[in-house]
């Protein structure tokens, strides 16, 4: 169930309005408990199984964690969900990678191979829940949260449906607490969610559906295309992936604060960023921040040498490509990232200026709104992470190495490619959406339409709605990062 499907619709207007008729908390917890685990059975209902066992493990760790303060048996409790929420992402995700990875090992060695994979269907966001699940173990471990008393609120936690698929990955800490007092419909900010619920409709179903095509026309076979073909097809898929992306976490933020609940900001004008560093500032930050406190941290951090750093960025970097799927293409674009952010802090490091490349969390409140560029250097910066930042989606998308190879050379400017040609003239579309996208980036779209009288807000909005579902395209295309 996508949130651009009419059943969606129908679907949240359900939920809404008996959500809100209950005055009870536990039994509002208990609706959405039940609409979730609904939402994702309607894509396959025999993997709610996998949530519920995740659930029901990790509540037990974080009891068993309350009642011992054994630091051998605590960080055996730890281990046991570490290895049960890893081990399912392993399997699924990265058995036939691996599986296929020793193989070709194998041959190259000379030594005979009878290694076998297995078909595999991924469960939707088994990557987002899990991360959500870990973070409750891991903070109740650190004693930064204490473990909740009644197994319904966890489960609502890793299943809640608007985040549950394709995240922002939402923190133990950040949502538990609001579980624990009944909600308020006064305090939800209806004008607010519903403009953003139209905004993320727009980029998804309007911009990344409508640039989709083309860009797996020319990722399907890019050795028959010609060079500006490529440059058409990788702006194109930096668009979609964006627009996809972020219009999905924009569509979840929304749902959720109708219902009354909190979700981080997962986007911040990533394309604006003035560097590589300031780009995972702005970039899916959910998980970057994830990365942080849980990987990057854990590893040493910014403690220690340079060369020590430089190994913890490295890591960092290659698992969270690793984190996006099972293949030697998303561990490229991890790595092309992890180099890019240790160059550039061996810049700042040399010239003796400092900026840290995973900021903490009070940092990264002080980053909320972007600044302008307004030196030569800042324009060149930008310009140069942006065609880095391109570069590496060639890898993140790209079905394989083989299918990488020529849309990289041709991205390159080197000679080579075929003779399709997918119309220069679409390089016009990337700069009127890109023109469009400063202009929001400079607050020229932001909050007017909290000025308007309720009646007019709601015929506008409306009017706004029935204009957007006449550009849509017929098929809805299932969301990038449900993949993940």
């Amino acid at each position: 169930m996508l949130f651009v499907e009419f059943r969606f619709f129908w679907f949240f207007l359900a939920v809404f309005a008996v959500y809100w008729s209950l005055r009870d908390n536990r039994t509002r917890k208990l609706w959405l408990l039940a609409c979730s685990y609904f939402f994702y059975a309607a894509w396959n209902w025999k993997f709610l199984f996998l949530i519920m066992a995740s659930s029901a493990l990790d509540y037990l760790v974080g009891m068993m964690l309350s009642r011992t303060e054994n630091p051998r048996t605590r960080r055996g409790w730890l281990i046991l969900s570490l290895c049960a929420n890893l081990g399912t992402i392993a399997f699924f995700k990265y058995y036939n990678f691996f599986v296929t990875s020793a193989a070709a090992l194998l041959e190259w060695l000379g030594l005979p191979a009878s290694l076998h994979t297995l078909n595999i269907v991924i469960p939707v966001g088994v990557s987002f829940y899990t991360f959500h699940s870990m973070s409750y173990t891991i903070d109740v471990y650190r004693r930064k949260l204490k473990p909740v008393s009644s197994i319904l609120d966890l489960a609502c936690f890793i299943g809640f449906f608007p985040q549950m698929v394709a995240g922002p990955i939402v923190r133990a800490s950040t949502f538990l607490p609001q579980l624990q007092t009944i909600r308020r419909f006064a305090d939800v900010d209806g004008r607010g969610a519903l403009v953003l619920f139209l905004t993320g409709f727009i980029k998804k179903a309007c911009i990344a559906d409508a640039v989709a095509p083309f860009v797996d026309r020319y990722f399907e076979a890019p050795w028959n295309f010609t060079m500006a073909s490529a440059w058409v097809a990788v702006l194109f898929y930096a668009i979609q992936i964006y627009c996809d992306f972020s219009g999905y976490t924009d569509m979840a933020i929304a749902t959720a604060g109708l219902l009354g609940y909190q979700l981080p900001v997962n986007f911040r004008f990533p394309y604006f960023a003035s560097n590589i560093s300031d780009f995972w500032h702005r970039w899916h930050i959910s998980l970057s921040s994830w990365l942080r406190d849980y990987l990057y941290i854990p590893l040493g951090g910014n403690r220690g040498p340079a060369w020590f750093v430089y190994r913890n960025i490295m890591i960092t970097m290659l698992l969270g490509g690793l984190w996006h799927g099972g293949a030697w293409t998303f561990v490229i674009w991890g790595g092309l990232h992890g180099l890019a952010l240790v160059v550039h802090r061996e810049w700042n490091r040399r010239t003796h200026s400092r900026q840290d490349v995973l900021p903490s969390a009070d940092e990264m409140q002080k980053r909320n709104r972007p600044k302008n560029l307004r030196s030569v250097a800042g324009w060149l910066a930008w310009l140069f992470t942006i065609y880095w930042v391109c570069v590496a989606w060639i890898f993140f998308r790209a079905v394989d190495l083989p299918h990488a190879a020529p849309a990289l050379r041709s991205f390159l400017f080197l000679p080579g490619g075929g003779s399709q040609d997918l119309g220069a003239w679409m390089l016009g579309i990337v700069v009127a959406l890109a023109f469009v996208h400063w202009l929001n980036f400079r607050g020229t779209f932001s909050e007017w339409w909290r000025r308007l009288p309720a009646s007019a807000f709601a015929a506008g909005y409306g009017c706004a709605f029935a204009i957007v579902l006449l550009f849509i395209p017929p098929h809805y295309a299932p969301f990038i990062y449900f993949q993940f």
